[in-house]
């Protein structure tokens, strides 16, 4: 089977795992079909050992991690979308209550649990339940579409 089937099939188990991409096609459609399928990162073959073991400890702990070119498009893309899509982003984003949104703003740049934690003078468990109950209440599997909604609503700090 392809990997966006595996990713489907993984995250559809009762307790999905976290799931790291890692392939040699640095094309745009294989990063959108990855993170759709609910991947919680994606790295390029040729990504440095040290950044790919790095990059499997940041998911392990709640975070994502996409390859820099990667995310160079995926940023470029969202920030050349449509308004419609934006409406509809920030629609989704207004059911969050705003300690929530705080979360979720932190969450679109890329901090760590322990890093939103501090920033927010929260405890990590207080971050990590707001992180659930914010993908539960955005319809999405994983902070990396959390966040590329985020993105979409153009939410910032």
């Amino acid at each position: 089977m392809d990997g966006i089937t595996a990713i489907t099939q993984l995250r559809a188990l009762a307790h999905p795992p976290r799931v790291i991409t890692l392939t040699t096609f640095d094309l745009d459609e294989y990063v959108y079909d990855a993170l759709a399928a609910g991947a919680d990162g994606f790295l390029l073959k040729d990504t440095d050992p040290s950044e790919i073991l790095r990059a499997v400890h940041l998911v392990a702990a709640g975070s994502a991690m996409l390859h820099p070119r990667a995310a160079r498009r995926v940023i470029d893309r969202y920030h050349h979308k449509s308004q419609p899509k934006t409406a509809a982003a920030r629609e989704r984003i207004a059911r969050l209550t705003p300690r929530e949104r705080d979360v979720l703003t932190l969450v679109a740049t890329g901090l760590a649990n322990n890093d939103i934690a501090a920033r927010l003078g929260m405890r990590d468990a207080t971050v990590k339940a707001h992180v659930s109950r914010i993908l539960s209440t955005l319809g999405v599997t994983n902070r990396v579409q959390a966040a590329l909604l985020a993105v979409d609503a153009h939410i910032d700090s």
